[in-house]
């Protein structure tokens, strides 16, 4: 046990080094984004705006982990005399002049870039003295970097939680996004800090048994006595993610509403096997190697196919999960035929996604037809297939599957170009 504590212990501290910014990172990070916040609060009072401005985020929290590119939060905290539907209009009002893409959705924000590698996300929320008053989630977020930088001051703390964020990130599994259903940011910051270290949360991620009935319940701030008052307070479509975590600044909401089952069992996975082999590796996020994948499909006997999908959506979650969404369509019409040995899905963050499939053909594939005293349709299935047999007075047919895996996405295309519209994907490209 010391041998490996050792060993766990040892592979976190390479870890540290490689998710930490380097200092040049932070500097460059600090001195744009204020620079940008002394143009905006000009632009501010100059429009004679009630509003404050504020940064947050993992920035903010000092929770940020090394990235390819960064994402930096920007609060316009708006007064309460401003209508909901007119704050992100006079967002735009205030960044007039600083070529910001408008991003649609249940309450538009802004991004900025600052260079190729330094995004700005502006994000109009509304001055609220009382959670119950939110009317878009983004109002809390005040709430959220307050609380964090009042419960998280250790340094020890804060890289517990960077390695955490930099796990769940190099394991597909950080980000609220609809396309990763993952954790967010705050809700793994509050359940490092509840746990106290990043290994006791992955040790008791690996032993949560979410299979059974009684569902795993965090109430940091015990704002309820009863369990049965959060199934009450909080609204059950928000109760079906594996774990409930309380938010400790608003007791009718779960922080992890948006973690699916899949994407938890997946990360539940990697945390055992982190546990009982640690390595540097599940800190790195995983490249699919394309070639690599399509010469041990061959070699095994399977086919293999890679797509590349569009959507007309505007970039981000929309497009993410519309990409997503079809990719398991496909995925459900390619089962019919093909026993599916791997897939992957690896969306791009613009308005495209890139997908594959290995897969083996069906043999003696049965397809279900009517009864056999349903004699209109039973002669329709007689005529369009040749082996068919009887079972219980209804009839089937054994075909074989005589195309292959990209015959099938092909022929797909061809007779579902309505149902991608309808889908709201605008390119299927078979690339290899």
């Amino acid at each position: 046990m010391a041998k490996s504590k050792k060993n766990i212990n040892s592979v976190l501290k390479e870890v540290l080094l490689l998710v930490k910014p380097s200092e040049k990172e932070m500097k460059e990070i600090r001195e744009r984004l204020q620079n940008f916040l002394k143009k905006i609060e000009k632009s501010r009072k100059s429009n004679r705006i009630n509003a404050q401005i504020f940064v947050g985020g993992s920035f903010a929290k000092k929770t940020i982990i090394k990235k390819d590119s960064y994402d930096i939060d920007i609060f316009i905290r708006f007064d309460k005399k401003y209508k909901n539907e007119i704050i992100s209009n006079l967002t735009e009002k205030i960044l007039a002049g600083e070529r910001a893409v408008r991003i649609h959705g249940s309450r538009d924000y802004f991004k900025i870039t600052a260079s190729k590698n330094l995004f700005f996300e502006v994000i109009p929320v509304k001055f609220i003295k009382n959670p119950r008053e939110a009317e878009n989630i983004t109002d809390l977020s005040y709430s959220h970097v307050n609380y964090i930088k009042k419960k998280i001051k250790s340094e020890k703390l804060l890289e517990e939680i960077l390695l955490a964020k930099a796990f769940c990130y190099a394991n597909g599994a950080y980000g609220a996004e609809s396309y990763v259903s993952g954790f967010s940011g705050y809700g793994l910051e509050l359940l490092v800090d509840h746990y106290r270290s990043f290994i006791k949360f992955i040790r008791a991620v690996s032993k949560f048994n979410t299979n059974s009935d009684n569902k795993i319940i965090i109430d940091i701030e015990k704002h309820h006595k009863k369990k049965s008052n959060i199934l009450i307070d909080i609204n059950e479509a928000k109760l079906k993610s594996p774990i409930i975590l309380i938010d400790p600044t608003y007791k009718q909401r779960n922080v992890l509403a948006a973690l699916s089952e899949e994407t938890f069992f997946n990360f539940q996975k990697s945390c055992k096997d982190f546990l009982k082999k640690p390595s540097i590796d599940f800190f790195i996020q995983k490249v699919v190697n394309i070639e690599k994948l399509k010469e041990s499909a061959k070699n095994k006997g399977y086919e293999f196919s890679l797509l590349e999908i569009k959507t007309e959506k505007q970039e981000g979650d929309i497009a993410g999960s519309k990409l997503l969404k079809f990719y398991r369509h496909l995925n459900s019409e390619a089962l019919h035929f093909f026993e599916i040995k791997a897939k992957g899905f690896e969306y791009s963050g613009q308005k495209t996604a890139r997908v594959f499939f290995v897969a083996k053909k069906k043999n003696n594939l049965k397809i279900t037809g009517p009864e056999i005293n349903d004699k209109n349709n039973l002669n329709k299935f007689k005529a369009k297939h040749r082996v068919i047999f009887i079972k219980n007075n209804r009839i089937y047919a054994k075909i074989s599957v005589n195309f292959t895996l990209k015959d099938f996405f092909r022929n797909w295309k061809t007779k579902n170009s309505k149902k991608m519209r309808d889908m709201h994907i605008i390119r299927l490209e078979i690339i290899n």
